[in-house]
């Protein structure tokens, strides 16, 4: 009998190098909950190095991999290939389309969005250059979704824009929701350089992130409530930060928008208790995790009605033409001057909320692995 349970244990490895940036929540709730739902496969989990990470659960293991996460270097493409190969896995589960080239084996690969074909900037970077690394993106991309057996996207608008960017991997492609974070049971502790009535954002100023248009409909707010504020947190060395700092400055109302840079958990919730308002102006998600977190809060959300924000928010946001700041100033403004309104949405928000579970979605994917693993 023991013979026989053996037999059945497949291995199966987790590329989670990512687990610790921002965009590593998914890859690691999804092995949080997998060590209480698969007692009988074996994992290998792949980690950056000097990540912390300590299984709980027996069959879990980690194994550092000092491979980057984005490279193009030929030789560590092939060092990661050889590594995995010698792992010798029946599956390998890519946390990120990011993959070796050179790896034939059974592959899971979540794709969580295209926006990097349409977001990225060129800067400085000649034309030509500009081009080739675009150019070798989607080369990559493509690739590594004819490798694979099934491709994991995190809502049907993605599947859609997959489909449409590559119709041939459209029978491989499995929908599995994200979910968003419990709220933040600390206490609250008001950041020094916030006071007073304020719209919140939360998270990076990348290009798709839209957040010039933010502050332009903030501007148009800003002439019939002098007294508002925005809030934008977000890291101040980042580059796209630093840019949009440079330029709010130059605005004739740019000192009401405050930058806190990076602010803690204990500041976070206390933004989340008193802001009027979470505003997300983006032009492309793969899930948008922040709206969510702010329902989570009790805050009334005004979002952008492009991408996959319509269908992961529901009724729970007010939406707003995301490329037209007038029509973002109009939406927020209902939302700060009907009570109702308020209260409404946060209503639905929390309804929305229920839609979503990290538990689901770790069995879903493990319903995948078992499906790739019979194949």
């Amino acid at each position: 009998m023991l013979g026989i349970i053996i037999a059945m244990s497949k291995h199966i490895v987790i590329d989670a190098r990512i687990r610790r940036s921002t965009t590593g929540r998914y890859i690691d709730r999804l092995v949080e909950h997998l060590q209480d739902l698969d007692h009988e496969n074996n994992y290998t989990i792949l980690l950056a190095p000097g990540d912390p990470l300590l299984p709980r659960s027996a069959n879990f293991h980690v194994l550092p991999c000092p491979y980057p996460q984005f490279s193009l270097n030929p030789v560590k493409e092939l060092q990661f290939a050889l590594q995995l190969y010698g792992l010798k896995p029946d599956l390998v589960h890519f946390g990120m389309t990011q993959q070796p080239l050179l790896y034939f084996g059974k592959i899971v690969t979540t794709t969580h969005d295209l926006t990097m074909f349409q977001f990225v900037r060129r800067g400085t970077t000649p034309l030509p250059v500009y081009k080739l690394k675009i150019g070798l993106y989607r080369f990559l991309v493509r690739w590594s979704h004819m490798k694979s057996t099934r491709i994991i996207v995190p809502t049907n608008t993605t599947a859609a824009e997959v489909a449409a960017f590559q119709p041939s991997v459209k029978k491989k492609l499995v929908v599995t929701y994200e979910s968003s974070e419990p709220p933040l049971v600390v206490k609250g502790e008001q950041p020094e350089s916030v006071s007073g009535d304020f719209l919140l954002y939360v998270g990076t100023a990348f290009p798709h992130k839209n957040l010039r248009a933010m502050v332009e409909a903030f501007g148009i707010l800003h002439k019939e409530r002098p007294q508002l504020k925005l809030v934008i947190t977000g890291r101040r060395e980042e580059k796209h930060h630093t840019e949009l700092i440079a330029w709010v400055k130059t605005l004739p109302y740019g000192d009401s928008v405050i930058f806190p840079g990076f602010v803690t958990d204990p500041e976070l919730k206390w933004l989340y208790e008193h802001c009027k308002a979470y505003v997300f102006t983006s032009l492309s998600e793969g899930f948008g995790l922040p709206p969510l977190e702010a329902m989570a809060h009790g805050v009334p959300v005004v979002s952008s009605d492009a991408s996959v924000m319509p269908e992961v928010y529901g009724e729970g946001a007010h939406y707003f033409n995301a490329n037209d700041p007038a029509d973002v100033a109009a939406k927020v403004a209902e939302v700060l001057d009907n009570p109702h309104l308020r209260e409404e949405l946060i209503k639905r928000g929390h309804h929305t909320l229920a839609k979503y579970s990290w538990e689901k979605m770790a069995k879903e994917t493990l319903t995948i692995y078992k499906s790739v693993l019979k194949s």
